[in-house]
């Protein structure tokens, strides 16, 4: 008989248990996914959205933790070599392909996934996934808000995001402490950005990591010394829109 799995506090596991919740998630992955597109699960856990694609997709999923793969690979014998015991932020992704990410990701690596994501960004064309509430909001999030951000900026840039919906503290075991939400990102047929990313992700993170000053005066970190006479300077980077980014590295890294 085959042993539950225990979840663990330090990889920040909470296991979806809604199974209503879980089939749902799968299908909102399901009708964006581009046909033959190969499925990466992360974190599968016990396997409660992994059941549901299953026979349906080329699958693999990576956990990293040991008693979960050993947990999956006895429950889906049938396809026990799909289950891979590795960390995510360092798989890598084979650029041949296409890879469409699911999960209901650790809480506690969440956005490192998201820069993985779109290091990946030419090979990912679709992410579903389960985030701490307050980070799914950020990363959806417009201009103006005090929640917006470098991820909010960066993903925008390269993928639609949707807000799906919020899920309950009950729907998982052990219930965090903290709502939870959905959210999808479909690639975008064009990046909203003709910059090179590198020098763009610079710009963003130097605005962002000094965001209670203007433009004018974070920018100095990049030992710019340009015309900052432009409205756009003046302002505060929560303000300037992903084409605002956009103008700004164009001029600040001339391509």
């Amino acid at each position: 008989m085959m042993q539950p799995v225990k979840a663990k506090k330090h990889l920040g596991q909470h296991f979806l248990t809604d199974t209503f919740r879980a089939q749902k998630i799968v299908e909102d992955f399901i009708q964006v996914l581009p046909a033959h597109t190969a499925v990466l699960e992360i974190g599968p856990g016990t396997g409660v959205l992994t059941q549901h694609l299953l026979n349906r997709v080329p699958y693999t999923g990576l956990d990293i933790d040991a008693e979960s793969i050993t947990y999956l690979k006895q429950h889906f014998e049938a396809h026990a070599n799909a289950f891979i015991l590795q960390d995510v932020l360092t798989y890598t992704f084979n650029h041949a392909n296409q890879y469409g990410v699911i999960g209901n990701f650790p809480y506690n690596i969440s956005s490192p996934i998201m820069f993985k994501v779109l290091e990946y960004r030419n090979t990912i064309p679709v992410v579903v996934g389960m985030f701490q509430k307050e980070v799914a909001q950020r990363i959806a999030e417009k201009p103006g808000s005090k929640t917006y951000g470098i991820l909010s900026v960066l993903l925008q840039a390269y993928y639609n995001i949707e807000y799906l919906y919020t899920v309950h503290e009950n729907a998982f075991s052990p219930p965090p402490k903290v709502k939870s939400a959905v959210i999808r990102l479909v690639r975008k047929p064009q990046p909203e950005v003709q910059c090179a990313f590198e020098p763009f992700k610079t710009l963003v993170k130097t605005c962002f990591n000094q965001r209670r000053k203007t433009i004018r005066n974070s920018i100095k970190a990049l030992h710019w010394t340009g015309d900052t006479s432009l409205a756009l300077f003046g302002k505060r980077p929560e303000q300037l829109s992903v084409k605002d980014f956009e103008t700004l590295c164009l001029l600040v890294f001339p391509q």
